[in-house]
């Protein structure tokens, strides 16, 4: 490359925040959780995404899930699947980060 070094900007995913609670399917089965959150990754690899954390929480929310995925299809097409389980009932949110909400205050009239 002679000595140049060419620089690519990486291109970011969006990113998804989804918010779960086990249903009375999911609590009965709870010990196949961590199956089923490596099934969780497995799917997300397999339609482009990344399960980038998964966090088991207390109070309104059983889980909290970050995903990122290449489009808003996908990651409804993720959580149609997840929640097809049987498992969880999911709330999914696209999730903007600080330069993209720069980015959208700064377009504004």
């Amino acid at each position: 490359m002679s000595g140049h070094q060419i620089e690519m900007e990486e291109k970011t995913m969006p990113t998804y925040i989804s918010l779960e609670k086990f249903t009375s399917q999911g609590v009965k089965e709870i010990k196949d959780g961590p199956a089923r959150v490596e099934a969780y990754r497995a799917l997300c690899k397999k339609m482009g995404a990344e399960l980038k954390s998964f966090h088991l929480t207390m109070g309104r929310y059983d889980i909290i899930t970050i995903v990122d995925a290449p489009d808003d299809a996908t990651m409804a097409k993720i959580s149609l699947a997840v929640s097809s389980l049987g498992n969880v009932s999911m709330e999914t949110l696209r999730a903007f980060d600080e330069s993209e909400y720069r980015d959208i205050i700064a377009g504004l009239p």
